[in-house]
């Protein structure tokens, strides 16, 4: 393996090509850090878990932000839902919004359910998405009427179970890691992971009615554009 040196990896004692995949790994797919690190030795690389981990910290956010401004400008459907997550025996909910294709637009790790935790993500996504969406899609919680009545007013809002099933749907590779992860072991840490985990599964994930060939191209490019945004490129 070639080894590469990007002054992001300087002091490193591992070439980028091997951090990046490692990296890529961990949040493309439902592994714990034990199975990255066991997949790696299987190659001949031999990190610990603990190395692996403190790789996620360091360069995962990175990678995201720059795979963020690369996906096309969100659609004017917005799905908003929310789901319970357990962190340290406590309750708290992770909220997720989605657009029309199933693409995680943004999410927040909040310890309420009410409209003020609503009010936080509609911020959040509005300062985020730089515009309104044309609908926005809910269950039938009061508190998204609450938050869309004073930071969105002319935003046509639909709240019904079944319209919602893409956000619900998109919480499912939630759960798969909640108990890969033996639970987060707090909100900082499950804001951190998701963070960066959806926007690697937005621009890895293939599309509804994309045939094979054009799902082989979509996922070359983004190949592409992962070692473009992890630095392997650099110095070849």
């Amino acid at each position: 393996m070639r080894s590469t040196r990007a002054p992001r990896y300087a002091r490193h004692r591992f070439p980028a090509e091997v951090i990046s995949h490692a990296v890529w790994l961990y949040f493309r797919f439902p592994l714990s850090l034990r199975m990255v690190e066991e997949m790696l030795a299987a190659r001949g690389i031999l990190v610990s878990h603990e190395t692996v981990r403190q790789w996620a910290l360091k360069f995962g956010q990175s990678f995201a932000n720059q795979i963020r401004r690369r996906l096309l400008a969100s659609c004017d459907k917005w799905h908003l839902d929310e789901v319970v997550i357990s962190i340290s025996g406590k309750k708290h909910w992770l909220w997720r919004a989605v657009d029309q294709h199933g693409a995680v637009l943004d999410i927040l790790v909040q310890s309420r359910r009410n409209a003020k935790a609503a009010k936080r993500l509609l911020r959040k996504l509005l300062k985020k998405q730089g515009a309104v969406p044309r609908v926005m899609i809910t269950d039938k919680l009061a508190s998204y009427g609450i938050a869309k009545r004073q930071l969105m007013p002319g935003v046509e809002h639909r709240q019904h179970r079944d319209l919602n099933n893409r956000a619900e749907n998109s919480h499912q590779p939630t759960r798969r890691r909640e108990r890969i992860m033996k639970r987060f072991k707090s909100a900082g840490q499950a804001q951190r992971f998701f963070s960066v985990h959806d926007q690697v599964a937005n621009f890895f994930r293939r599309p509804a009615n994309t045939s094979a060939a054009g799902h082989r191209m979509s996922r070359g490019q983004a190949f592409r554009v992962w070692a473009e945004v992890s630095g392997v490129l650099m110095g070849r």
